[in-house]
């Protein structure tokens, strides 16, 4: 689509791909019931923006992406204004608030889901939905990784020695939870597993010496990370789907304050936490939440999926049909097409 304009909110990596950002995501990337709470007088003026700009008669199609709390109002607001809507990964309906299902039936044109699972609940609930895979996928498709002579060289590790890769999170209140309880449990299982090398995966934004006082090495080419360790400890989120990929064993767990995990208790509705589970279907990667998220604990559930035997066969197993049913690549072109067509039997683009 040639001279498109696009405009919202969203990362360095969306900025380079020519996106005016009107908030980054250093303002956005707050989780859990209470976090909100505080940051709730930002998240108004963002809101009174963003409606501002799409009355503003400039607007052709809304694309929400993920981050239901807000988005979710703005698909509202946008079919109000009679703005079409493609919403892009779906909000999670089918673990708790299934009732924003309504929202999604009666305000967006069409929703794209990453999840298989999803267009089953979606469906019957009058959503027009369609599974176009994980963009996760084509990620790593498109992805040169560095040979494991390379890496190693590069991450100041041993290529003859095994990994075990330590994935703390990238938001702090996530660092402030898990960071000391990851690296001692990486301690704890370097002193059982002769040779073995923990280190830690930089997420985007986090400052490296915080990682670095910690005495680990740390990477941050996470997915080479991967690639080449012998396994890994990961908090909950999309690295337990690229962990999948990558195809090692791996624990996830994840604390947050207890007031935000006494309500999510309440009212989420799933019988797993980590993505990889709900993408099996069942508990094929242990998880360990709140208080179980203890260094002798995190060492006791990972050691024997480090060692060879029945343990690591059933969890490379489990890893192989969490792949397979992530799909194929390429969902960014299949959702870029069902823009198109959005755009076209609105009368908005004629190409």
């Amino acid at each position: 689509m040639p001279g498109v304009r696009l405009v919202g909110l969203g990362g360095p990596e969306m900025e380079a791909e020519g996106v005016e950002l009107m908030e980054g995501l250093d303002r956005l990337a707050v989780m859990g019931f209470a976090e909100v709470v505080r940051h709730m007088p930002f998240f108004v003026g963002l809101s009174r923006r963003v409606k501002a700009l799409m009355a503003s008669g400039e607007v052709d199609l809304v694309l929400p992406i993920d981050y239901p709390g807000f988005n979710l109002r703005m698909t509202r607001a946008a079919h109000e204004m009679g703005l079409p809507v493609l919403y892009y990964i779906s909000p999670q309906v089918w673990a708790w608030k299934a009732g924003r299902t309504r929202i999604l039936a009666e305000s967006a044109d069409r929703v794209a889901v990453i999840l298989p699972f999803e267009v089953d609940f979606l469906a019957p609930r009058g959503v027009d939905v369609e599974f176009v895979g994980h963009p996760l996928l084509e990620a790593l498709e498109e992805l040169e990784l560095p040979s494991r002579a390379d890496f190693c060289a590069a991450a100041g590790l041993d290529p003859d020695r095994p990994i075990l890769a330590l994935f703390p999170g990238s938001r702090s209140q996530e660092l402030a939870r898990h960071l000391e309880r990851f690296v001692e449990a990486g301690r704890i299982l370097g002193g059982r597993i002769p040779g073995l090398q923990p280190a830690l995966a930089r997420a985007g934004g986090v400052d490296e010496g915080r990682l670095a006082a910690t005495g680990l090495p740390v990477v941050s080419d996470g997915r080479a990370l991967l690639r080449h360790s012998r396994g890994a400890l990961v908090k909950s989120g999309t690295t337990t789907l690229e962990a999948a990929l990558a195809g090692i064993p791996f624990v996830v767990a994840y604390r947050t304050s207890p007031a935000t995990y006494r309500m999510a208790r309440r009212l989420v509705q799933v019988d797993h936490v980590a993505l990889a589970n709900l993408v099996a279907g069942e508990r094929a990667v242990p998880e360990l939440l709140q208080d179980e998220v203890e260094p002798g604990t995190l060492a006791d559930t990972l050691e024997p999926l480090l060692r060879d035997g029945p343990a690591r066969e059933a969890a490379l197993t489990g890893i192989q049909g969490i792949r397979e049913r992530l799909g194929a690549p390429g969902a960014s072109d299949r959702v870029a097409g069902m823009a198109e067509d959005i755009l076209r039997v609105r009368g908005r683009w004629n190409g």
